[in-house]
């Protein structure tokens, strides 16, 4: 009963309850249940169109929709690519071509678009790969993911989009270019302008998913509301509630696809999960209802009360009365909950954007500010009072979990020394000029500084931080908290002076953080629009070298660089622990995977028992 209740006040709880123990005795006696994932995001989502998004929540939704060509395989460890839309591609000796077949017999969803067909989904081909990722150069979409597809250069696309800009006209979506085109009905091929080992990697991610042109076409600006696939779900619009609740439902038309999972031989966990799914039709459930809940208090008692399924990254305040020492706490093991553990390769940081007056700029004075920053706050409090432990200091801008990543690699980027701070500032001319006890720029104006934050606690923690750590050193600093896709689209334009967020790896591969540091990458990954030469050619060497010390050294040079200009304050890389009831089977964290939702199954006899 609580399930039906989810997310709602008590005295309303109880008013439906009763009118439902009275309703239940209707149901007819042959209705078959549904089989309904409940579960919640930390923040809204943006819309659900792959190339206009970029934030992890969307594509969440966006991976169960639409299907990329490529995808992780959910249980495989260490990660493998395996097929989606599109068998494995053949890719050439020096890097530079990859040759696609799409997978016969994928439909989309019916949609009204589809004139042609009188509304039924029509099927997936090769035009539908080339045009998505054409949307991606198409100045109208103001995609936040064309950098990943400029770095690499698909031949004659950047010159199509200039076209388009130079002239003022649409984009022309119709001639061919040698960089990406169709071969055949069910053959497409890339080409680079230089090599790249790794960038059939990014084609695992939602931005290179297919969509279909009518579709796009036919909703236009309104396409991130009316997302048409070919994955396992989709959305329920009359459920959807914009920052509030998303719906998603069984797709009709998806393909006959099974469950045949391997596990490696040293997770038998893994293996049991294999073994126990070997063979089902997939999707096993019918539909997920997912709840916005910002604050960690509702989201963790949602879960507490047995009104979701799971709790994906347990907030850091209840983790010592869930994970006492890591370790389930009894009163929750009794009840057959199982704790999911991993590191997510992620950085948490606070970046600086350097185009603004106050903390930006390359000069020694804007620079010794930046580090002062660094060294007056205090990382050691926040991973032990905001994150309870759930964190480990971050070095540099790659995390672990990723290619790149050196655990021996060492910086400053998280000492503490407001001895230090103070030190630099004085010597770069930022004193108190007035008299009040606050210090001035070096030119005598006002030194404030802004950070944005999300409206919850754990960012309400972190502004507590900031304002002891830099009242140490006496600077003052202002809040201005906001909803998360409200701070993202001022990020994205250059409003914002400081803003909290972290960066989740899409892919095994650290090189896909470094392209935040990158210059030409301003307004897209790089928020903080760091654009120093020296760094844009490491990142540009590491880019086009196999993996190797020669590649691990460049990369670490180019952290050097970031940690010495310090456009980004790195805190750390979380350590997660999620929660699931014992009536959700199958569950497994696969942090390069997304689309768990077509890989679990509910217990409903389980279910019944535990919350009648």
């Amino acid at each position: 009963m609580r399930r039906l209740c989810f997310g709602l006040g008590n005295a309303v709880k109880k008013v439906i309850a009763a009118l439902l123990a009275a309703w239940v005795w209707v149901l007819p006696a042959t209705a078959e249940q549904q089989k309904v994932l409940r579960y919640s995001f930390r923040a809204a989502e943006t819309g659900f169109d792959p190339a206009r998004v970029s934030d992890t929540y969307s594509n969440i939704v966006n991976t169960a929709i639409f299907d990329a060509p490529l995808r992780w395989a959910y249980l495989a460890r260490p990660f493998r690519m395996e097929p989606a839309g599109c068998e494995l591609p053949e890719v050439s000796s020096d890097f530079k071509t990859l040759t696609f077949k799409v997978r016969p017999g994928i439909y989309f969803q019916d949609d009204p678009a589809f004139k042609s067909t009188n509304g039924k989904g029509r099927e997936l081909v090769a035009a539908d790969y080339v045009y998505s990722i054409k949307r991606h150069y198409d100045p109208a979409t103001n995609s936040p993911n064309l950098y990943i597809f400029e770095g690499a250069k698909l031949l004659g696309l950047s010159e199509l989009r200039q076209k388009a800009l130079k002239n003022k006209t649409p984009f022309d979506y119709d001639t061919e270019v040698e960089g990406l085109k169709v071969l055949d009905k069910y053959t497409w091929q890339i080409k680079l302008g230089k090599p790249d080992p790794r960038f059939v990697d990014n084609l695992t991610n939602p931005l290179a998913a297919a969509l279909a042109r009518e579709v796009v076409e036919a909703y236009g600006d309104k396409s991130p509301q009316h997302p048409v696939g070919t994955n396992a779900f989709m959305l329920k619009r009359d459920e959807w509630r914009r920052s509030s609740r998303i719906v998603l439902v069984k797709n009709p038309n998806f393909r006959e696809e099974f469950y045949k999972e391997e596990a490696p031989a040293d997770r038998p966990d893994l293996q049991a999960i294999a073994q126990q799914f070997k063979g089902r039709r997939l999707p096993m459930i019918d539909r997920v209802e997912i709840a916005i809940i910002e604050q960690p208090q509702p989201r963790w008692l949602s879960f507490l009360n047995r009104e979701s399924d799971m709790l994906q990254e347990l907030p850091g305040e209840f983790a010592p009365v869930a994970i006492p020492h890591g370790k389930l706490a009894p009163n929750l093991a009794a009840r057959g909950i199982r704790k999911v553990p991993y590191p997510n390769p992620d950085i948490n940081h606070y970046f600086f954007n350097l185009k603004d007056p106050v903390v930006g700029g390359y000069e020694p004075a804007q620079v010794a500010l930046r580090r002062a920053l660094s060294l007056a706050y205090q990382t050691e409090q926040e991973i032990r009072l905001v994150r309870r432990g759930q964190m480990v200091p971050a070095q540099g801008l790659m995390p672990p979990g990723t290619w790149g990543y050196d655990p021996s690699f060492k910086s400053s980027m998280n000492e503490y020394s407001p001895a230090k701070a103070k030190a630099l500032l004085d010597l770069h001319g930022f004193v108190d000029r007035d008299g009040d006890g606050w210090r001035d720029r070096p030119d005598g104006s006002p030194l404030r500084l802004v950070l944005n934050l999300q409206e919850n606690t754990e960012n309400r923690a972190q502004a507590e931080i900031w304002e002891k750590s830099l009242r140490a050193i006496r600077v003052r600093i202002d809040f201005k908290f906001g909803k998360f896709p409200e701070n993202l689209k001022a990020s994205r334009a250059g409003k914002l002076q400081m803003w909290a967020v972290a960066w989740v790896a899409t892919t095994p591969d650290a090189g896909y953080h470094l392209a935040i540091g990158y210059g030409p990458n301003a307004g897209q990954a790089n928020h903080a629009r760091f654009d120093l030469p020296a760094f844009n050619a490491l990142y540009e060497k590491q880019s086009i070298l196999p993996n190797g010390p020669e590649r691990q050294q460049v990369m670490n040079d180019a952290v050097r660089l970031a940690v010495a200009y310090m456009p980004y304050k790195v805190v750390g890389h979380r350590i997660w622990n999620d929660l699931a009831q014992p009536w959700l089977l199958g569950y497994e964290r696969n942090v390069f995977r997304r689309d768990f939702f077509a890989y679990v199954d509910i217990d409903l006899d389980r279910l019944a028992k535990d919350t009648r």
